[in-house]
């Protein structure tokens, strides 16, 4: 079974058992979360799309770990005016493991 989900303003398409690394979720290690913005879900005989999400669909997750990506440099410059500028980033992340897809 397959279906597509929407986690913090992104689309993400997932299956059963499958590990996920979404925006940060305010959830601790080890909690269920329900994601209830279901756009699609497709199994091997059927396929429901929502408009925009599926009324009664759900997806349950089990969240594994928080962490941070690699830092991303951004550098500025504006030339002759003696102007630079180095920020640094790293986006906080959360890592989810699918349990089951309700349609």
């Amino acid at each position: 079974m397959l279906a597509v989900v929407e986690i913090a303003g992104k689309q993400f398409k997932v299956s059963e058992s499958m590990k996920v690394e979404v925006p940060k979720l305010n959830v601790e290690v080890g909690e269920k979360v329900t994601l209830n913005k279901v756009l699609l879900v497709q199994s091997d005989a059927s396929k429901l799309v929502g408009n925009p999400y599926i009324k009664d669909g759900s997806i349950v997750a089990t969240v594994l770990s928080h962490g941070r990506e690699d830092k991303i440099l951004v550098f500025r410059k504006k030339k002759r005016k003696n102007f630079k500028v180095r920020n640094g980033h790293r986006q906080e992340y959360t890592t989810i493991q699918i349990d089951s897809i309700k349609s």
